[in-house]
């Protein structure tokens, strides 16, 4: 659901996206095998072109690729899964974000192109396909590292230009992170336990996932030294910003080390759990102040999604395969009035008509307009991670560019459990359901009702049978008790093995233009072609929503131990 757009640029589009092809130094995916070119693809007679002949051929397959699956959802006029996207905070004059897309809950509003869902994985049923591969043969493969060969080989390439994100052992959390999610390598990359988005990146709907910060060399150092105490300050400062607080608690430092008095008391102590909020950061960036709900310029994020883990006891993990590394930089800050500007231009293309424009560049990723250059790396045929193509880019910009409910254009960090207790690597089961600002009932008891199932296409028939009643409500006294996050959004582990089956069809074939979701059978809840005359919800199922969480509300459990 976006503007109203129309498809009167496809052809600049076109241009464009192949002009940055042509001039991208981007690694060339493996050359196929045989067996992997006479791959039968279940796709009917007349729709068999498979995807990577469009990406050969420089060829567009969707040039509304920043349209995602989800925005094509059947809602009968009362399941609502957009409110955790489009949102409007009119009455939040400090906010960057003015993109102010609420509406979008209630019209449809596409180009002409994107009246038609291209995501045609969504309506594939992958059962014969899910038989064909073991229990073994899966369980083996998403049990192998392939970060640490895609690190080497990228490393190595002379021809590359573009980031290289090197983490020791990130395929093994335990080994990669201390307990304060601080990366054993050097690195200075800080791993922080925060609460997936609704709902696609719940396990139980296909994957599991991480995520990493790093502030930029003079927020980690004091006098051009490294100082861990400087780091988590400022780290704990970037919270603060991000969350709008006045003061929060973070793993014990010295403000002796630091240099400056950070809880308020007067005084310089070596054992310091609480930072108040202050002008300006700490340690050799106290020159840089702080801006309201904005990263520092050259703040990173790096994201892995991966595999479902299975242990032999059955329960769930994050697996040691990856199936995607995002990556996203902040290259250049840019303050409250030049984010209005950008969101202007973006409403003035829009008023013209015009189709949107990803902005490519090469081995360097996507350059979002609002600051962050964006790049992504998927599995090949072969399980290797390769830089994604063009087409499969201009995907991440729907998301990390212009919809309502992001803060500085990211999901993960404001998620993040409260201070000290945020800082490791994420594990579900030290979280419970805690609601969002604003809100009293937990956000996943909050989600299954507005929804009316357990991911956006209320197709996932185990969430229907776990939380919900035989009439189709939630039976909210169940989720209530539940006692940990793990328990809400894991899956079973005969569901996850089917999931990973499902989505390693989907890399042997390499059709991820044609969707990157998981599904087990065709979607049945999924609009083929969107009627733009029918408003998709009636005005009592529209929703005010914030994205961040109220983890006062809660408190944490820790009676499951992910590995």
């Amino acid at each position: 659901m976006r503007s109203s757009i129309k498809i009167t640029l496809i052809i600049s589009i076109l241009f464009i996206l192949s002009a940055c092809s042509e001039q991208s130094n981007e690694v060339s995916i493996d050359k196929k095998t045989d067996a992997e070119l006479s791959l039968a693809t279940p796709y009917s007679e007349g729709d068999a072109i498979p995807a990577m002949a469009y990406i050969e051929h420089q060829e567009i397959y969707n040039a509304e690729s920043v349209i995602p699956p989800q925005c094509y959802t059947k809602t009968q006029g009362t399941n609502n899964p957009c409110y955790t996207c489009h949102q409007s905070y009119t009455n939040s004059p400090d906010r960057p974000n003015t993109m102010n897309d609420g509406y979008l809950q209630g019209e449809y509003q596409f180009s002409d192109l994107g009246t038609k869902n291209h995501w045609k994985n969504l309506f594939i049923d992958r059962s014969q396909l899910i038989e064909q591969i073991s229990d073994k043969e899966i369980k083996q493969w998403i049990s192998q590292d392939n970060y640490a060969d895609f690190v080497e080989s990228f490393s190595s390439n002379k021809n590359w230009q573009g980031e290289v994100t090197a983490i020791k052992n990130l395929a093994y959390p335990n080994k990669a992170f201390d307990d304060k999610g601080l990366a054993k390598d050097g690195s200075h990359w800080v791993a922080f336990n925060y609460k997936p988005f609704p709902s696609t990146f719940w396990p139980t709907n296909g994957s599991t996932g991480d995520a990493m910060i790093r502030l930029p060399k003079a927020f980690r150092e004091k006098s051009g030294k490294f100082s861990v105490d400087v780091y988590f300050a400022n780290l704990a400062l970037v919270e603060m910003t991000m969350k709008g607080v006045q003061s929060i608690s973070t793993i014990p430092v010295s403000e002796h080390a630091i240099g400056a008095d950070i809880d308020g008391n007067s005084q310089l102590t070596s054992n310091v759990s609480q930072i108040n909020l202050r002008t300006h950061y700490l340690g050799d960036a106290k020159n840089i102040a702080l801006n309201n709900l904005l990263y520092p310029e050259n703040t990173e994020f790096l994201h892995t999604v991966r595999y479902i883990g299975v242990n032999d006891d059955g329960t769930i993990y994050n697996a040691q395969r990856m199936k995607e590394v995002r990556y996203m930089k902040k290259h250049s800050f840019k303050n409250k009035a030049e984010l209005a500007s950008e969101y202007y231009l973006e409403a003035k293309e829009k008023h013209f008509e015009n189709l949107p424009q990803v902005h490519l560049l090469g081995d360097k990723g996507v350059n979002s307009n609002m600051g962050w250059t964006l790049n992504a790396y998927i599995e090949n045929a072969k399980g290797e991670l390769r830089h994604q193509n063009s087409q499969e880019l201009a995907f991440c910009a729907g998301c990390h560019k212009t919809i309502g409910s992001t803060l500085d254009q990211t999901f993960s960090f404001p998620r993040k459990v409260e201070g000290s207790e945020g800082w490791g690597y994420i594990n579900l089961a030290k979280q419970q359901d805690a609601p969002n600002l604003g809100e009293e009932q937990g956000e996943i008891l909050t989600y299954f009702q507005r929804v009316g199932g357990g991911d956006e296409f209320r197709q996932n028939k185990e969430m229907l049978q776990r939380w919900f009643n035989q009439d189709g409500t939630v039976n909210s006294q169940k989720v209530s008790s539940a006692q940990s996050v793990y328990e809400l959004i894991t899956p079973s582990s005969e569901r996850a093995l089917k999931l990973n089956k499902a989505y390693l069809s989907i890399v042997r074939e390499q059709s991820y233009i044609f969707g990157r979701d998981a599904n087990l059978t065709s979607a049945t809840n999924v609009l083929q072609h969107v009627d733009e005359s029918q408003a998709p919800l009636s005005i009592e199922h529209r929703y005010d929503w914030d994205i961040r969480l109220d983890w006062s509300k809660t408190s944490t459990s820790t009676q499951v131990k992910l590995n």
